[in-house]
């Protein structure tokens, strides 16, 4: 079993059924997943996001978001002072740099839909 550091990005596309969500699924499929601690939190956020916008799917949207509970995925606690460092280094933000540190860290696959995160990672960090 291989392990994949997972991004909200993909996680969100998934969980609200976003079209991109079944190619994520394809490529999670059999493999450990693992995320910052914060991917909670930043699935909250997006879920907030979307009861904003889509009022009248409220239900489907909480619906959604409980999906998260059932997801096999591990919490991971990341060196904050090196992520910082890695988010100067490659203009990201501190939240994405968490996902690509982990990344580095466990030599793992990052899966992300956010187009600057892969950038920096397809750079080699």
């Amino acid at each position: 079993m291989l392990v994949k550091v997972v991004d909200a990005s993909a996680i969100g596309a998934v969980i609200f059924g976003e079209p991109e969500g079944p190619a994520i699924v394809r490529r999670l499929a059999g493999n450990r997943l693992v995320a910052p601690e914060l991917i909670f939190f930043e699935i909250a956020s997006i879920c907030v996001k979307k009861l904003k916008r889509y009022p009248e799917y409220r239900q489907n949207i909480l619906a959604s978001f409980a999906m998260l509970k059932r997801l096999a995925m591990e919490p991971v606690e990341v060196q904050y002072s090196e992520v910082v460092l890695l988010a100067e280094r490659h203009g990201l933000t501190a939240y994405d740099a968490s996902y690509l540190w982990l990344a580095k860290q466990l030599g793992a696959e990052l899966v992300t839909l956010d187009k600057e995160l892969q950038r920096a990672w397809s750079a080699g960090i």
